[in-house]
């Protein structure tokens, strides 16, 4: 369980979060949604240490993150994964390579250990035989599904997803937020993800907090969202043409 204690965060005079708190569950997908500009970015960078806190802090499974030095953070940062937006791989390292990445920085592992850990997550992600391509022999599909393998390759007790779907057709998104669900529930993860499509809410939704104007506006989940009264979570959740639909 990972839990934000009355977080604020300024950047000069600006207040860009406002004493927000928050728990994210273990073995749960933990949504933080909200429009461009709400703030849901810079709550994820404060998560993992990306960004210090002016205020509150961020406890691990009850670690206060947030007053630790650099040496007790790196030993929470080797239980973290992480799902960049874009999948962020190294253009330069093959699929294996780029999978066997966090393990070269955390582990001491001997290669045929790595080896046999990189071919476990890669079948996990339907992606066996792939090792030796690069990232652009890649489909966008497959270039998500090869970082969500980096990022569960250490075996992370968190995961951290940074709108895993962005840029992909709806049939792949939707296939990437399955993978992403199973997975929390096979390795009984805290998984937290920053997205705005409201499609990845109604299916991965367990847990959802709504950031508005750098506020905790609303908490919920996939079964209450659309049935709130909450004016400022429903301008956001009804704002496109498909999902007015769904409100009549």
């Amino acid at each position: 369980m990972i839990e934000a204690k009355n977080i604020s965060k300024f950047f000069g005079e600006t207040q860009i979060l406002e004493d927000i708190s928050i728990r994210f569950e273990k073995g749960k997908n933990n949504l933080i949604i909200g429009q461009s500009g709400a703030g849901k970015t810079v709550l994820l960078k404060c998560l993992v240490g990306l960004l210090e806190v002016d205020a509150g802090h961020v406890d691990f499974d009850g670690r206060n993150f947030s007053s630790m030095g650099f040496k007790d953070r790196r030993a929470i940062r080797k239980e973290l994964g992480m799902l960049f937006q874009g999948g962020a791989l190294f253009d330069y390292y093959n699929v294996e390579e780029n999978v066997m990445f966090p393990l070269n920085m955390f582990t001491h592992q001997h290669i045929e250990e790595k080896q046999q850990r990189v071919n476990e997550v890669l079948k996990r992600v339907n992606l066996e035989n792939a090792n030796k391509l690069f990232p652009g022999e890649l489909s966008g599909g497959m270039t998500k599904r090869v970082a969500i393998a980096r990022a569960i390759a250490n075996n992370p007790k968190y995961l951290f997803c940074d709108e895993p779907n962005s840029g992909l057709d709806p049939k792949t998104a939707n296939l990437i937020d399955d993978l992403i669900v199973e997975i929390t529930e096979e390795y009984n993860m805290t998984t937290i993800v920053n997205t705005h499509d409201i499609n990845s809410v109604l299916i991965m939704g367990d847990n959802i907090s709504f950031i508005n104007r750098g506020k905790l506006s609303w908490q919920g989940n996939k079964d209450t969202i659309l049935i709130d009264d909450n004016d400022e979570l429903n301008a956001f959740v009804f704002a496109t043409e498909l999902t007015k639909r769904l409100k009549k």
